[in-house]
Parts: structure tokens; sequence; C-alpha cells
């Protein structure tokens, strides 16, 4: 039987994402999120959403420059990560205070983190408000990744990157699973007429 929960916004599971942008004067500056999705394939998009209601630097940052970066951090870089998510830009220096440093991304204004293992340089295409967040679609325009994690045939591999995940129901960061079945394969076995593997 099914019961109904609290409404809200349902981000769980989702990967944790550190977005970073350059404000007006140049300062890096980043915040981590949980509101993230691939949004198209041609041309590469993803779409991220930050609260609007609340004071975030890193929202008027991305508005200014119309560029930002996307990091994945790894399940070792959960503190870094969460203090990134719940301090201020305004009040604090935080990508300096966790012990990071930046590099200016290769194809857009706006920085990468590189402590972050894999990152993703965005150029901002659409900019929408909806209730209480910000949605920023933005097209991909370069993937850089860390050699370490990169397989033999060098696609990133994520058992290498070891990716942090949110647990938006019971607000806790968990790490990514093991292996269970092979994307557009395990499914073929209903147009065999298989039985459910």
């Amino acid at each position: 039987m099914k019961r109904s929960l609290k409404l809200r916004a349902v981000v769980s599971p989702t990967p944790t994402i550190i977005a970073a942008a350059y404000d007006e004067n140049g300062k890096a500056d980043a915040c981590t999120l949980a509101f993230y999705t691939p949004t198209s394939h041609v041309p590469p998009c993803l779409t991220i959403a930050i609260n609007a209601t609340a004071k975030r630097k890193t929202l008027k940052s991305i508005l200014h420059s119309g560029a930002f970066t996307i990091g994945y951090p790894n399940v070792d870089q959960a503190t870094e990560a969460d203090w990134i998510g719940i301090a201020s830009g305004y009040d604090h220096d935080k990508i300096a205070e966790v012990g990071w440093t930046t590099t200016k991304a290769e194809k857009v204004n706006a920085p990468v983190i590189n402590e972050l293992k894999l990152s993703i340089e965005c150029k901002v295409v659409n900019i929408v408000t909806i209730g209480s967040h910000t949605q920023i679609t933005a097209e991909v325009v370069n993937i850089q990744s860390d050699e370490d994690i990169l397989d033999e045939r060098g696609k990133y591999s994520l058992e290498k990157l070891r990716p942090l995940i949110y647990d938006e129901e019971k607000r806790r960061y968990l790490a990514a699973g093991e292996k269970v079945a092979d994307a557009f394969k395990v499914g073929l076995a209903f147009r065999r007429g298989e039985s459910r593997l």
C-alpha cells in the first residue's frame, strides 16, 4: 500500500555538485547544489537551480558572468563540499577556507576547482525563475578530467571518481553503489521474450 508523504521537490538521490563562477571583481566563488540535471544531448546542456529567495553570491556571479563550471566532489571531500554548501560567499572565502585552488577554465570565463577530478565548463543559454529557485540552463562546452579517473579507453570511471550522492530525505551523503546491470542491454530480455534476469 502506498502512502502520501510531505510535499516537496524530490531530489533524492542526486549527485552532489559544486558550481563555481567569477564575481564582478573576478574572484572565484562556489556553492554546493543538489538541484542538477542533464537536459539535452545536442547540443549538450544541463540545468542547475539555485535558491533565489536567499542571498546566494554564486547565483549573482553566474548571472553576471554568463558562465560557470560544475565539479563533482568525491566521497573523501564530503566535509569540504558541505561547507561550500552551507557558508555564504558574502561572508567567507569558501574555496580558500577548505584549502582548494582554482584555475581559469579553458573555454569559458569561470574557475575550475583543481581538487575536483571531473569538471564541466558551461555557457549560460537560458534563465528562468520558477518558485523559489532560479533555473539556469547551460551548454556544456568542455569537460576536464584528471588522468587518474580515466579508464583504458579514455573515459572517466565512476568507480574511480567515487562521486558523492546527496540524500535529501535523510539529509546525508552517500557513496555511489556497485554496478548492477549494463544499461541499454539488460532490458533487451523483454524484446527476446525472456523472463526477467
